[in-house]
């Protein structure tokens, strides 16, 4: 975490341009989040070098990890442009551009063949979107006994069984987080580093990528709840 003195160094460096993202050290919040990623990855059956497609990967820090996971080829897609950015340099700073590739297209208009992946993956995504066109695509774009790996709320899971069933998709494992997860790795020490970025910034601290941020632990904070969630492993099987 970012302390005192950390944020010092970083305002002398960003005097007129502040990353808000960089500063408050995002990275390194989301990472927390891949150790439940590679134990979702391990329910799977054994894969052979998947095609895998990363369904709003964001800035693609689970995207690099998929491709270290499972050796095969993996297509990062998002409609956020810089996101899709920053994955791009990820995937040059690694080595990968043989394997992994970063689009900025939407999941609902692609040119992605029927049948083209072996494993979907997607994280806090669906709930966001019409879960039904959201897993239709997902049929469609999967082989026969392809698997979805979804991450997302449990109230979500229990309202959206139903479509999975009707779509051809089973429920075959699951990985729940701890029930407090969002708010004790995230939440929290963001909004710590928030408070520390505004002591050291004062007036000059008004970003709207900083409201975001604060926005997030607010509805966090209200709510915890609500951000309970797991991480859920569906087979297509029609």
């Amino acid at each position: 975490m970012l302390g005192r003195r950390g944020f010092g160094v970083a305002l002398k460096q960003t005097e007129t341009s502040v990353n808000i993202h960089q500063v408050l050290d995002i990275d390194e919040l989301r990472g927390r989040l891949l150790q439940h990623s590679r134990r979702a990855y391990g329910l799977l059956p054994s894969l052979n070098k998947p095609q895998i497609l990363d369904i709003g990967c964001g800035r693609g820090l689970q995207t690099i990890e998929l491709a270290n996971l499972g050796g095969g080829k993996v297509v990062g897609i998002d409609v956020d442009q810089a996101a899709i950015a920053t994955l791009q340099q990820r995937i040059d700073n690694a080595g990968l551009s043989h394997r992994v590739k970063a689009l900025h297209v939407s999941l609902f208009d692609n040119e992605f063949a029927d049948g083209q992946f072996d494993l979907l993956w997607e994280e806090g995504v669906f709930h966001l979107l019409d879960t039904s066109r959201c897993l239709s695509e997902c049929v469609r774009l999967l082989r026969p006994l392809g698997h979805l790996v979804m991450h997302e709320t449990i109230e979500w899971l229990k309202q959206s069984k139903g479509t999975l069933w009707e779509l051809g998709l089973e429920l075959m494992n699951q990985h729940v987080l701890p029930r407090d997860f969002w708010w004790t790795e995230y939440g929290a020490p963001l909004e710590e580093r928030i408070r520390a970025y505004r002591a050291a910034r004062g007036d000059l601290a008004d970003y709207p990528e900083l409201a975001m941020y604060e926005s997030q632990v607010d509805s966090i904070k209200r709510d915890p709840d609500r951000t309970a969630c797991g991480i859920y492993v569906a087979r297509r099987v029609a």
